[in-house]
């Protein structure tokens, strides 16, 4: 039945790829699919984007058990300022200037913003070291789980994985993953519904689950009775790390924010923000919700010998066969949606910002789009084998391996494109100073972190820092440095003083 199942799924995947190859033509199909995606599909497409293996097995797992129930706050954050937000905020202006300055990728748009071209090769060449060890934390928690439901070697699943992935994105390209995507959306949703459901009745029920969690005591974290299911758990500090990391890092992801350079209109953005909230408070809040419950099976978990990313697949195992095929779908919809996100990123932002116009001077859209199809099998290739490399080394907790990422990528990114969207006088050198300052502290972190304060000591909480140091960074160093050419900047900016015709329930009429 399990394996009935995957392999359903895995058919219904690569015919959409395929399905899909008339969109994957040129440039702008293959990695914007034309700029003509609706709500539903790109909403989902980022909430699927934005939630993995990671979360679900990494994060959900490890921060359920440091800060009990408390833990569904990065859930709720992830909603509010993850997504609602970075619709709210980033959306509209987003897709409007990409759009005025015929950008397809993040590092084009720094390149074309400030005319930079060094500025969008050190964006290309960040976003494809940094994309790497966020595409191996997603091998790894998906191995977990299948290697539960179907007693799978490891080296299997990232392969399977990796071709699977493959196949499709190169088919399709990004039309492929975002109808994908819609599909992963919808088996994550049932899914993790039916597995908090599950879990919990298999402890009594919720009132059941909430009281054993506040009998639940450990020393070496509180000793306040009741720790595990309070409002704001045992540590709110590093909660608080948790919640900016997971939620305000998305503002500043390549991946994710390509998702608006995509969006077909007006309409679009408003549902779109609507339904992407709506997924991530179900899907990252019920990830969240259900960790917090982990040490109800302390009896069955051994942290010191497995690590934090075994308590998930520990509180599943005893499930029914049926509900465990399900899980085993949801991670890997989760997995595979942001493994093609990753990949499409990586892989345009190479061809298109690095290579062309550098390395080689001439290349037509049909060179650009082989070229990405090959580094689309580099990337998932180089990702994979760092993955095995990764599983038998001693950095086994996913949640570190996504903290430097994110932080590296959020940390540079975040605060320039933000204030390129906003302000007329952001400058190239407060961009350059965010590139170095995010990268350069990831980097220290993760080789000298015991020497960092004891707060920064996490990459969680460092990744945090880097983000919001970022937003007055950028404002201090361009206000103190040379000013962008006034010509240039009002060019830019005129793409928001266009004038539409609305209708009336847009817009009253004089």
């Amino acid at each position: 039945m399990k394996l009935l199942l995957l392999v359903a799924y895995f058919l219904v995947l690569i015919t959409i790829g395929f399905y899909c190859r008339k969109n994957a033509t040129d440039v702008n199909g293959f990695v914007l699919g034309g700029r003509s995606v609706g709500p539903w599909l790109t909403a989902f497409a980022f909430g699927t984007s934005y939630f993995s293996a990671v979360v679900f097995v990494g994060y959900a797992g490890q921060f359920g058990w440091r800060f009990g129930i408390a833990a569904t706050w990065a859930g709720i954050g992830n909603a509010i300022i993850g997504s609602l937000l970075a619709w709210v905020i980033l959306g509209r202006r987003t897709r409007i200037m990409t759009q005025h300055l015929d950008s397809a990728t993040m590092p084009q748009f720094f390149g074309e913003r400030f005319q930079s071209k060094s500025l969008k090769i050190a964006a290309s060449a960040i976003i494809f070291i940094f994309l790497i060890p966020y595409t191996a934390s997603l091998y790894n928690g998906l191995s977990r789980l299948f290697g539960m439901a179907f007693h799978i070697d490891y080296s299997i699943c990232i392969v399977l994985m990796a071709v699977l992935t493959a196949i499709y994105v190169i088919a399709g390209g990004y039309m492929a993953t975002a109808i994908n995507d819609f599909i992963q959306g919808i088996v994550m949703l049932v899914g993790i519904v039916a597995v908090i459901v599950a879990v919990l009745s298999s402890k009594g029920g919720l009132m059941a689950a909430m009281d054993g969690l506040a009998k639940v005591s450990d020393p070496t974290v509180s000793t306040t009775p009741g720790i595990f299911a309070s409002f704001l758990g045992p540590d709110p500090v590093s909660l608080l790390g948790v919640v900016i990391l997971t939620s305000l890092g998305t503002w500043g992801l390549p991946q994710m924010v390509q998702k608006f350079y995509a969006i077909d209109n007006e309409d679009s953005i408003k549902k779109g923000t609507i339904i992407s909230t709506i997924f991530a408070l179900v899907v990252a809040g019920g990830c969240y919700f259900l960790g917090g419950f982990g040490r109800l099976f302390s009896d069955k978990i051994d942290i010191a010998a497995n690590g934090f990313d075994s308590i998930i697949p520990t509180m599943l195992e005893d499930l029914s066969p049926v509900l465990i095929a399900l899980v085993v779908i949801l991670v890997l919809s989760a997995s595979m949606s942001t493994l093609s996100s990753l990949v499409i990123a990586s892989s345009s932002t190479l061809t298109i910002d690095f290579i062309k116009d550098n390395i080689i001077k001439e290349m037509n859209e049909k060179k650009q789009v082989l070229f990405i199809r090959v580094l689309i099998v580099v990337f998932i290739a180089i990702s994979a084998v760092i993955a095995m490399i990764q599983y038998k080394s001693s950095v086994t907790f996913i949640a570190q391996l996504m903290g430097i990422s994110w932080g590296a990528l959020a940390g540079s990114f975040l605060a320039p494109f933000l204030y390129s969207l906003y302000w007329k006088g952001t400058t190239k050198a407060g961009c350059w100073a965010s590139f170095l300052f995010g990268c350069i502290i990831m980097i220290l972190d993760m080789l000298f972190g015991s020497h960092f304060p004891a707060l920064l000591q996490s990459p969680i909480n460092c990744g945090a820092f880097a983000m919001l140091a970022g937003l007055i960074i950028v404002p201090v160093v361009s206000i103190f440095t040379k000013k962008p050419d006034q010509k240039l900047v009002e060019d830019t900016f005129a793409c928001y003083d266009k004038t539409n015709k609305v209708s009336a329930k847009t817009a009253l009429g004089d």
